[in-house]
This record gives structure tokens, sequence and C-alpha cells, in this order.
């Protein structure tokens, strides 16, 4: 550990330095500063946002409040599946369960479902949010269509 003494060093100068040479500098001590988090404030949100995002390899689930705010979010990644496990319905049904197991301290009761994607998981996230005491109010598909955009992909030779 240095003492503060230490801490401060003076350059010596020579007579004909100018006022700024002169000038004594200070060693910064080392000491790191820590960047404190926010607190997270708890509050209870009833009806709120849910997304769902279905691809050919993985399902994404996002519940958010009215203003879009995310309160938990799950994926078939992140609950332990792999490779092309992660893209079945059954994978959905559990991304679900998670997400609102993290969401169950804000009081989520009733959704509107946004779904994105053409993945396997689609069928299974909606399932899966009726059989978990969600009340659904409404289902909406927000799946990006190009109006004759980039060329797609060509289709696999198997």
């Amino acid at each position: 550990m240095q003492t503060e003494e230490q801490n401060i060093a003076v350059t010596e100068v020579a007579p004909e330095a100018t006022a700024e040479d002169q000038a004594v500098k200070k060693v910064k001590s080392s000491k790191s500063l820590k960047a404190r988090r926010k607190a997270k404030v708890e509050r209870q949100v009833g009806h709120g946002k849910a997304y769902v995002q279905a691809t050919y390899n993985n399902t994404i689930v996002t519940l958010t409040d009215l203003n879009g705010n995310a309160l938990a979010w799950s994926s078939a990644g992140s609950s332990g599946f792999k490779g092309p496990k992660k893209a079945t319905p059954y994978a959905a049904s559990l991304v679900v369960r998670n997400a609102l197991e993290k969401a169950s301290k804000y009081g989520l009761k009733e959704v509107n479902l946004f779904i994105r994607g053409v993945g396997q998981g689609r069928e299974g996230a909606i399932r899966a949010f009726n059989t978990q005491g969600v009340s659904v109010l409404s289902i909406k598909d927000i799946t990006p269509i190009p109006h004759n955009g980039c060329r797609p992909p060509r289709p696999r030779r198997v």
C-alpha cells in the first residue's frame, strides 16, 4: 500500500521552465471507483405484452409492460436445449414457462401476444401461454414480410 506522501510527486524544474512546468503534479491514488447499479423498483404490472420470436433455430420470449420495458425474457438456448432441439414446440413451452416464472414477481395476469417468425415453436408457445394461467387478450402476427426486397436464400438440397 502506498502512503499519501508517495501518491503526491513534485517535479524538479529547471530555472528557465515555464509556469506550466512548475505546477505540482499529483498522481492519482490506486483506489478504483465502482459504478453503482440503480436499485430495481418493485412494481406490479397486471397487463403487459409478450413477444415470441420463433425462428428455424431457436425460440425467444420477451415479456414487457405496456410501455415496452422488458420485465423478463427466456430462450430455448438459455433453458438448456442445444442444437436442433431448440426449435421444437416442447422447448417453446418450457421457454414460456421460464419467462413467466421470472416475471411472476411483477404479478403479470394478462398479455397481448405478438408472434414473429415461422418456426416450429410458434404454436407451442401460444398453447403454453394458455396453459400457464395467463389470459391472452389478443394474438397478433408481426412477422416481417418483404415487398420484394432482398433475394431469399437458395433452398437446401438434402
